[in-house]
């Protein structure tokens, strides 16, 4: 099945059945807990050709010494027009003194389709016969159920 057979309708959405978050439609790979979602070479290209628009990563530090503090993390999108789409609450916690926390953000941009790849002329395969397995007397034999009856001091297998 190629790209142009099975069209990427942008930005549909669908539940990770393993970390119920929402996710990508079109992924094969689930962002959050990366457990595979579909087995589709189509679907992991796409993931593949993904291209890593920002990243950011910080860490926050409490002197030691001072008492204890609490942190929020908070992450909001916003679109062109400044309208807020989403505002999600990731994370909480408190840093004693001289503890700290390390936080990371990265924005992954897909494409809607798998650029065109230049079809090359295939072949026809032809496949050789394989001659037959000679049996030898240490090789058993077969019964209808599947059974392999070996000779003496020798296992059966199924």
């Amino acid at each position: 099945m190629n790209a142009a057979a099975r069209p990427v309708s942008a930005g549909k959405t669908r539940v990770c059945p393993h970390c119920k978050a929402v996710v990508l439609e079109s992924l094969s790979v689930c962002p959050g807990c990366r457990h595979h979602l579909r087995f589709d070479a189509e679907a992991a290209q796409r993931q593949e050709a993904a291209i890593r628009a920002l990243e950011v990563e910080g860490q926050v530090c409490h002197p030691p010494g001072e008492d204890p503090c609490e942190y929020s993390i908070v992450v909001t999108v916003r679109n062109a027009n400044g309208q807020q789409i989403a505002r999600q609450l990731v994370a909480v916690g408190a840093l004693s003194g001289g503890e700290h926390c390390t936080v990371a953000l990265a924005v992954e941009v897909l494409p809607t389709r798998l650029p065109e790849l230049p079809q090359s002329k295939s072949e026809p395969v032809t496949l050789a016969a394989v001659p037959e397995p000679v049996a030898s007397p240490a090789a058993g034999r077969r019964l209808p159920d599947g059974t392999v009856l070996m000779p003496p001091g020798m296992k059966p297998k199924r």
